[in-house]
């Protein structure tokens, strides 16, 4: 993953127009801060709490009710549906929660609410779990959703969206201490701070196999499978290094962030934090055409299939060589090179070949163990763990026509129309297969 080191993201100080946006940064995929972008919006004086900011959301938006993110596992609000629900609630109710934590801050001892006092939901440590989600200011795809419609007013879009085809405004609020689990998002991103303040660390896609995402067929496959608390790193070795693929950005009250399609993220957000994102399409997802799936599968997977076989037969290259050297040296040294002409001639030869760059054909029992490492390698991109049976398995026979690399993963064989193993191996099975 030598190419993350040149996906830094970018600081900037002025707004870019929208063709500087959509040719210098959008095109790169690489996220970029814009500090202060958003301080003339009305939100950012009206919303904001230190100036009354949230008897405004109450008398603008209390009578709308939201759905709120009850988390099992807060501060950490993880996306699969074991660890949280979805729970209707009046938003003067979360605002009167907010109230309340303000209030506590200060050193004051408000008495609850007569809401409160009669939703079980909102006693005890309970509001502490409660979280303001995605909540629809705006959505094109599905309008019946949209629960905050009336604060849209409040909110300006960037002038470097302006040629965007929106897909969803959304609001996300919060309480207390929350952190939100590593998740990529399937759209681009813009993420406003209007009030508080947010920690965001970011991963590029190419770091996926150090992440182990959750089965691209199952629910939340977009999020991380590792805890944020406590990783086991017994069950994601690789997770252990995943920090050293990551950035960090640390974003005020007036900062926007652009997080590309496909990003890993994860977010802390402080006390009492208030933020909005919008979502659109990218171009590139926007101009794949559905009856070209399966040759835009094959040139990814051939791409990714060739990067990691170089990487992996160069590594054996050099182990092999290393090896050969040793024997040689040996050879000499124990005064056995006339008595071993023949293996001391075909060393050089070989080594003659290598250096020539010529290519030598090598069998294919050879080649397997190689192919299978580089298939585990490709499944950890988009799957959170594989399991592999013993290499002593593989070669079974020498024979040209066993074309099909023996592994058990945990998808479908036949994954949406496509046969990863026969597009690995070029050809027809002769063994059984499992994928």
């Amino acid at each position: 993953m030598e190419e993350t080191e040149q996906l830094q993201i970018e600081s900037f100080q002025q707004l870019p127009s929208p063709s500087i946006f959509a040719s210098q940064i959008e095109s790169k995929n690489v996220p970029a801060v814009f500090r202060g972008s958003i301080k003339d919006w009305e939100a950012f004086t009206r919303w904001n709490p230190a100036n009354g900011g949230l008897d405004y959301l109450q008398e603008r938006a209390g009578s709308s009710t939201v759905e709120a993110m009850l988390s099992r596992s807060a501060p950490v609000f993880y996306g699969d549906l074991r660890s949280h629900e979805r729970v209707p609630l009046p938003f003067s109710t979360f605002i009167g929660l907010c109230k309340q934590r303000m209030a506590n801050a200060e050193g004051h001892e408000p008495a609850p609410s007569d809401a409160q006092e009669q939703d079980p939901l909102l006693s005890g440590d309970a509001p502490k779990q409660i979280y303001l989600a995605q909540v629809p200011i705006m959505n094109t795809e599905d309008q019946e959703r949209v629960q905050l419609e009336i604060l849209r007013e409040d909110i300006q879009m960037p002038a470097f969206l302006e040629t965007k085809e929106l897909a969803s405004i959304n609001l996300w609020m919060n309480s207390a201490l929350s952190r939100s689990s590593t998740h990529y998002d399937p759209h681009h991103n813009v993420l406003c701070i209007v009030a508080g303040c947010k920690q965001v660390v970011l991963w590029p896609s190419s770091a996926s196999p150090s992440l182990y995402p959750m089965p691209i067929y199952g629910e939340a496959s977009n999020h991380s499978s590792v805890a944020l608390e406590n990783p086991d790193f017994s069950l994601y070795p690789r997770a252990e290094c995943s920090i050293k693929y990551s950035q960090k950005v640390i974003l005020h009250a007036g900062d926007a962030l652009f997080i590309p399609e496909g990003w890993f993220h994860q977010v802390d957000s402080s006390d009492l934090t208030i933020a909005v994102n919008f979502w659109w399409r990218s171009n590139i997802m926007s101009g794949m055409l559905e009856h070209m799936d399966g040759y835009y599968l094959r040139r990814i997977l051939r791409r990714l299939t060739d990067k990691e076989m170089n990487h992996i037969l160069q590594k054996a290259s050099s182990s092999g060589m290393e090896k050969q050297k040793m024997h040689t040296h040996k050879l000499l040294s124990n005064g056995e090179a006339d008595h071993n002409h023949r293996d001391l001639v075909q060393a050089c030869e070989q080594n003659d070949l290598q250096e020539k760059g010529q290519q030598q054909r090598v069998s294919l029992h050879v080649l397997e163990p190689y192919a299978l490492q580089v298939l585990h390698e490709l499944v950890s991109l988009v799957h959170d763990r594989v399991n592999l049976i013993d290499q002593s398995q593989l070669v079974e026979s020498t024979s040209a026509n066993d074309s099909a690399v023996n592994m058990k993963a945990q998808f479908p064989k036949n994954f949406g129309g496509f046969d990863f193993a026969l597009a690995f191996t070029g050809g027809s099975r002769s063994t059984h297969t499992e994928i």
